[in-house]
């Protein structure tokens, strides 16, 4: 029976250096860690990756690619670079997933390679990359949409992939019907609440419109053993300290007891 490892991002710590980051994650409990890169050089040095997080005791188990909007020319823009300057991070820092957005539309030369050219290096390096679902982006009157899977179908035929509970929100999907969809091809988890009005809010659990006791429910009866990573928005909380820490603490443990982690 499989048991899911709890991570906490340091999405929610953006623009802060990653040293701190790290310490306070540790500080307020958490073993695990998932970084996302950004313009923190830190965040891109798998040797000062590796160093901080045995300083602070805490496992790196997964690398988001620089694939936000701010972060777009990080590590250039094409996004097969991306991938590929992730994954010489990730195998060198022993990091065995790399999280990566999907293509757009129009990218059919970076879908080709996700089919024909991925396999072959995860299978030389051994590091996963798992492809995010997103949510429709929609411009002008006419709604025109932008990215490609808004409605799953073009994540079909990739073998390893990220389930979204605030981006299945945004784009009307029910998180515990995306689980059984993505079946034995779920990877990696971003857990966090949507306050339900049609953007991607990463609220913290219970603080929004999710049902994510009855989702983390599903993931233990799956038994998925692979990491859910809290990637939350904590941009309210991070001038008052002691606030700060009384939510990861508060995070850590409700999410630790609804997927059943530490239960003999």
């Amino acid at each position: 029976m499989g048991t899911p490892r709890l991570l906490f991002s340091s999405a929610a710590f953006f623009a802060r250096p990653l040293e701190n980051t790290f310490r306070i994650v540790a500080e307020t409990g958490y073993t695990g860690v998932e970084v996302m890169v950004t313009k923190d050089p830190a965040s891109q040095d798998p040797d000062r990756m590796r160093m901080l997080a045995d300083e602070h005791g805490l496992t790196i188990g997964a690398i988001h690619a620089p694939s936000l909007l701010m972060t777009r020319k990080v590590w250039g823009t094409d996004p097969i670079g991306k991938i590929d300057r992730a994954i010489q991070v990730a195998e060198r820092a022993h990091v065995p997933v790399v999280v990566m957005h999907p293509p757009y539309r129009w990218q059919r030369a970076y879908r080709r390679w996700l089919d024909e050219e991925l396999p072959v290096l995860e299978a030389r390096t051994g590091v996963i990359v798992a492809i995010e679902n997103m949510f429709p982006v929609r411009v002008g009157k006419r709604g025109v949409t932008f990215h490609a899977n808004q409605d799953l179908d073009e994540l079909e035929g990739l073998p390893h992939l990220v389930l979204d509970t605030s981006h299945a929100a945004v784009a009307e999907h029910d998180p515990v019907e995306v689980r059984r969809r993505f079946g034995e091809r779920l990877r990696h988890v971003h857990l966090s609440d949507n306050a339900g009005k049609g953007w991607d809010s990463h609220l913290p659990p219970g603080e929004g419109v999710l049902d994510l006791d009855a989702f983390c429910d599903d993931l233990v009866a799956a038994n998925y053993a692979g990491a859910v990573s809290l990637e939350v928005d904590l941009r309210t909380h991070l001038t008052d300290p002691e606030r700060l820490r009384e939510a990861m603490v508060r995070m850590r443990e409700q999410t630790e007891s609804a997927l059943s982690i530490g239960v003999p």
